[in-house]
């Protein structure tokens, strides 16, 4: 069998001789069929190959929702390169931090962006070669995409062979990137197609952002390999995402359940038709019973599904079970194999892990064709999570009688706000550059609007006062927004082990 049918640049060339009329992408832009797509496809990975991009090297994109983000994914696959979808909320440290760490030869950025990248390309000690603005008044994208010849041919690859470097949140300084094959791709598609029941007439519509593994692996690249129609919007808001689905006639849709308040707010003040809706689906944090009672209310099923960027989809609630076992992330997709593992078994081989009974709470572990390759350049980090085919997800859960999981907390030190993984060793890392700040611990705290938000807990150097707003500010000129803590505590101590670590249990949560 050729290898160029497990390259996912594929899909578009098929789709444009099998749908090539039928409505592709539409964006704030443009709208584009099959036909369309493939040719804009092909000329961008014409434009990658003129400025040198050969197989394995790196991509950058540090874009919004736009056809743009889909058509370097799929030109970059087309030559067999590495795609980096990049958090356009980062600050420019991190930034800098990721292309030392990745080495990308091409960066392709929002024209808004355009400081922002300078800021990061400045300080990083590896600058991508090539540069160009997406977006803008002059587009230098799309003039580039108008003045070059489509590149027909599609590399031959393994399954195996990497397709996307998507970084996950830091555990320490650095994000660790996760390398995802073509054959990960697939299987997501194919696990998405099965749960999703995808048909060429869907329309879904993608508002989270596609430089995560929700927006691109789980709504986008699946509709558009069932041949179904993508609609991409840049910023969330909720009475714009209600319009577009009466306007659009929208079948689905995904976000997290901070983005799943907002809209029903929005509902609960405005009527629209959503007659059209087939289900709505929540994932990056376990969804609250009475949220998914309430769009159920309003005659409205909201799905709950469960991953993370080394696999993507895990686990599915489908519609029949959203009220009944509503609380659970459902059961396990069909192309995977999970278990929930007792940890005290974890430190041996998988041969010698336990299975959890039901209502036994314990790791969840997974294998099968939906798994990263590794961690890139993170050999021991590679090691620690896979093991012998096994991924260790680090979340923790366990299983009822019929086989639902219901997620119970996380082994790895982490929250997620609004959808985003914080994982507060990283924070911790920075402030204690601060010279206000001689110790910091921070925690995930419940919030109504975001799920979790962080807090800080710190021991200030000898005669400073506390100035909360002057820590906030100091954070967002380093993290993301997200990952700033809300709200500074001043402790005298942080209450540790005789071997000297933090016992954040230990610090006050009320």
């Amino acid at each position: 069998m050729s290898g160029r049918v497990h390259n996912i640049a594929q899909w578009i060339a098929q789709r444009s001789v099998l749908d090539g009329r039928r409505v592709a992408v539409v964006d704030e832009e443009r709208a584009l069929s099959f036909v369309e797509l493939e040719s804009r496809c092909a000329r961008a990975a014409r434009l990658l190959a003129t400025v040198g991009i050969r197989r394995g090297d790196r991509v950058a994109l540090l874009l919004s929702n736009r056809s743009a983000t889909l058509e370097l994914v799929f030109a970059s696959a087309r030559l067999g390169a590495i795609v980096v979808p990049l958090n356009t909320r980062l600050a420019a440290p991190e930034l800098a931090e990721l292309f030392d760490d990745c080495r990308p030869r091409a960066l392709f950025a929002e024209a808004e962006l355009g400081g922002l990248a300078d800021r990061a390309c400045a300080s990083a000690h590896s600058t991508p070669a090539f540069r160009l603005a997406v977006g803008g008044t002059a587009d230098a994208y799309e003039a580039a995409l108008a003045s070059a010849a489509p590149l027909e041919e599609i590399a031959e690859v393994s399954p195996e062979d990497p397709l996307i470097l998507m970084y996950t949140s830091g555990t320490t300084g650095v994000p660790k990137g996760a390398l995802l094959p073509h054959r990960k791709s697939l299987f997501n598609s194919l696990n998405a197609q099965l749960f999703f029941e995808i048909a060429r007439q869907d329309k879904v519509l993608c508002v989270v952002p596609l430089f995560h593994s929700f927006g691109l692996q789980i709504l986008a690249l699946p509709a558009l390999y069932a041949g179904a129609q993508v609609i991409l919007q840049r910023h969330f808001d909720p009475l714009r995402v209600w319009g577009t689905v009466a306007k659009q006639g929208i079948t689905y849709l995904g976000g997290v359940p901070s983005m799943f308040r907002g809209l029903l707010e929005a509902l609960e003040t405005i009527p629209f038709d959503l007659s059209s809706l087939r289900f709505l689906f929540t994932a990056g944090a376990a969804s609250p019973v009475p949220l998914i009672r309430a769009f159920e209310a309003h005659g409205l099923c909201l799905k709950q599904g469960f991953g993370q960027t080394e696999s993507s989809i895990l686990c599915c609630l489908d519609s029949a079970d959203a009220i009944r076992k509503a609380g659970s992330v459902g059961k396990p997709v069909f192309h995977a194999e999970l278990r929930i593992v007792r940890t005290a078994s974890l430190a041996g081989p998988p041969d010698q892990w336990q299975d959890c009974s039901p209502g036994e709470d314990g790791e969840i572990v997974v294998r099968g064709p939906i798994t990263m390759l590794g961690y890139w350049a993170r050999p021991e980090a590679t090691a620690e999570t896979l093991r012998q085919g096994w991924l260790r997800t680090g979340d923790m859960g366990h299983s009822d009688e019929e086989g639902f999981v219901t997620l119970s907390g996380r082994a790895r030190d982490l929250f997620i706000s609004g959808g985003e993984n914080v994982y507060p060793r990283q924070v911790e890392s920075v402030y204690e550059a601060h010279p206000d700040i001689a110790e910091i611990a921070v925690t995930g705290v419940p919030d109504p609007r975001w799920g979790e938000v962080g807090r800080a807990f710190v021991v200030l150097s000898p005669g400073v006062q506390l100035d909360e707003a002057a820590l906030i500010a100091w954070g967002r000129e380093r993290l993301a927004r997200f990952k700033v803590p809300r709200t500074f505590v001043a402790v005298p101590a942080l209450p540790r082990t005789v071997t000297g670590k933090v016992q954040k249990f230990r610090l006050p949560h009320g």
